[in-house]
C-alpha cells in the first residue's frame, strides 16, 4: 500500500495528526501559531471557551506532534512543530501519485477500449 512505500509516518501518527485536523478549533489554532509561539491565554483569546478548554485542543495537538511548548520560566509558550505537518503532507502527496497513476492506467485502458471498439463497428459496417 501507499503508508508502506511511503515510509514517512506510522498509522498511529497518521490517525492521531488526522484526528487533530478534523476540529476546526485546533485548526484555527495551528492557523494562529503559524504566527509564531504563544502561550495558552493569547491562544484562547478569540475563542468563546475557557482556558482549560483550550488547553485540552492543545494537548491534543501536542500528542498529534503538531504543537511543541517551550518552557520560559513561569511560561509555556506553543509552537509549531512544521516537521510533523510536513510529513503528512509527504504522505497525502504520495496518495496522491498513487490515484493520479492509477487514473492514468484506466485513461490508457478505457482509450484501448475504445479503439477496439470503433475497430469492431468499422469491421460490422463492411458490406462483404
Amino acid at each position: 500500500m501507499v503508508i508502506e512505500q511511503s515510509g514517512y509516518l506510522t498509522e498511529s501518527q497518521l490517525d492521531g495528526i488526522f484526528g487533530a485536523l478534523a476540529d476546526p478549533t485546533r485548526r484555527a489554532m495551528l492557523k494562529q501559531l503559524a504566527g509564531g509561539a504563544a502561550t495558552v491565554t493569547e491562544l484562547a483569546a478569540p475563542f468563546a471557551m475557557s482556558q482549560p478548554a483550550i488547553s485540552k485542543h492543545l494537548k491534543v495537538l501536542e500528542h498529534a506532534g503538531l504543537v511543541e511548548r517551550d518552557i520560559d520560566r513561569q511560561r509555556r509558550p506553543a509552537r509549531l512543530n512544521g516537521a510533523q505537518l510536513a510529513a503528512a503532507v509527504a504522505w497525502l502527496e504520495a496518495l496522491q501519485a498513487f490515484w493520479e497513476g492509477s487514473f492514468d492506467q484506466l485513461d490508457a485502458v478505457l482509450a484501448e477500449m475504445q479503439s477496439t471498439a470503433q475497430l469492431t463497428q468499422r469491421k460490422q459496417r463492411k458490406p462483404t
